[in-house]
Parts: C-alpha cells; structure tokens; sequence
C-alpha cells in the first residue's frame, strides 16, 4: 500500500478592488514537504473577470500569476525569493498582503500524488 503524504495549499484569489474585498478563486499552490513538491496552477476566465471588474488589466494579473509559477519552479528569473527553500517559497506566496493577487487560509489534507490532490483541489476550488 503506497503511503500518504501531508501536504499543505491555498487557494489563490483575485481581489481587484482590495478596499471591497470582493474576489474570484482563479489558482492553487500546494507544498508537500515529504516529496519536496511546490507547485502552482491557474487558470484566468477572462469573460467572467471582465464581466465583474472591466476596468482590470489582465495582462498585469497574468503577468504577476506567472512570476507565481517561476517562484514555485525556483527558475533563473524568479529572483530573491526563488531561492530560498520549497518551505520558504511556499510561505512567501501565501502570506497575507493586501494587493489583488491573495490567498485563502492554509489547509493541510494527505495524499498518494500531490499533483492529483492540486488537481482536485483547483477543479473543485477554482473551476467549479
């Protein structure tokens, strides 16, 4: 029998009129320290953002979500913060801040794959 694993996530959250508190779930970052995974997944229906926010730049959104997806992956050009450990990593991108790009509370659950629980989680957090 394969063995769980404790993971840790958030949901990310668009807030585009922070003062509102007013938001849309459109990503997930997960961190399981067992299999020394952090990852991020998003997804930006643009129809249903310009339809609540239409002032919204979304080319600036999408560019702060990547710069999620670099830090995660700790790539060449995700900068400071990129390198420092997965644990790190993972609490930078989920500490509480007031700007449009936010997340949820951190929720611990265990899993086989921490891929197939970020899936799942996006699917029913995000897509849903």
């Amino acid at each position: 029998m394969q063995e769980k694993h404790l993971y840790e996530y958030a949901v990310i959250r668009l807030v585009p009129r922070v003062e509102r508190g007013e938001y849309i779930n459109i990503g997930a970052v997960l961190y399981c320290k067992s299999l020394k995974t952090l990852d991020f997944v998003f997804q930006m229906n643009e129809d249903r953002i310009l339809a609540l926010f239409p002032e919204l730049d979304l080319a600036e959104v999408e560019s702060h979500l990547h710069s999620f997806k670099k830090i995660c992956q700790g790539t060449a050009d995700s900068g400071l913060i990129g390198e420092q450990d997965l644990a790190s990593r993972f609490r930078w991108l989920t500490a509480r801040r007031s700007t449009i790009i936010q997340a949820s509370e951190i929720h611990p659950g265990y899993c086989h794959q921490p891929m197939d629980a970020l899936n799942k989680i996006f699917e029913e957090m995000v897509l849903l």
